[in-house]
């Protein structure tokens, strides 16, 4: 699971080309279906909303990048008419009132949580009389530009923050990793790839096999980066 302001910022990283991309600019909301269904990218050299990753091309999401296989995943919202519908809605989570269909106030959102392997809403975080409280997606009824609308039982079925925090689950965490590692397997490394304590963990020339990618994963999250962005 991943907050949207944990997603947003992240470098884009190609895993075929080992080369970052661009930066996660925004997510773009399905509100029919309560999905984000594209990442927006910001990259200097692209107007801004231009280019955007469907979120089915998406290999994975993590604390420090991401990742899809080639620049191929990138489309041009203005080729897509779904995509660019769904932009031009503007549809957006954070600081946006939650209301029942009677028209009772409960409180404002100011986060959303998705699952990383679907792109599905899981809950919102809101403000409810300045405490910060979780409403599980089941409550909402609709996704509006101005308003989100839930249902009249939403309000009892607010729960404190720290109740609903947990760990993203280690089996979805493991599939990610397993998919990313098998992209990385049988390909060359373009330069020396340095651990934490400036040693050479792998050498230029390595042809990557299950050790040496294994190697870069236990160094930590910023050394398997670096290789994944140096392979050919």
């Amino acid at each position: 699971m991943k907050k949207s302001a944990e997603i947003k910022g992240l470098p884009i990283i190609s895993i075929m080309d080992g080369s970052e991309i661009g930066r996660v600019k925004s997510l773009i909301i399905n509100p029919d279906q309560g999905t984000v269904d594209f990442f927006t990218i910001e990259h200097e050299e692209w107007q801004v909303g231009g280019k955007a990753i469907p979120f089915k091309k998406v290999i994975g999401i993590g604390e420090y990048a991401l990742t899809i296989e080639n620049e191929g995943a990138i489309i041009d919202l203005n080729e897509i008419p779904i995509a660019s519908d769904l932009l031009n809605r503007k549809t957006k989570i954070e600081n946006t009132k939650l209301m029942t269909r009677k028209g009772q106030l409960i409180g404002e959102a100011k986060e959303y949580v998705i699952d990383d392997e679907t792109g599905k809403i899981v809950n919102l975080e809101v403000k409810v009389q300045g405490d910060m409280m979780t409403l599980d997606h089941e409550f909402v009824v609709t996704y509006g530009k101005d308003i989100i609308i839930v249902t009249e039982e939403a309000g009892t079925h607010l729960h404190s923050i720290e109740a609903e925090q947990k760990p993203a689950g280690a089996n979805g965490l493991a599939a990610i990793e397993q998919q990313q590692d098998e992209l990385l397997k049988g390909k060359t490394v373009r330069k020396d790839i340095i651990g934490m304590n400036r040693e050479v963990l792998i050498s230029q020339g390595t042809v990557l096999n299950e050790q040496s990618i294994r190697t870069a994963r236990e160094a930590g999250p910023e050394v398997f980066v670096e290789l994944s962005m140096n392979v050919e």
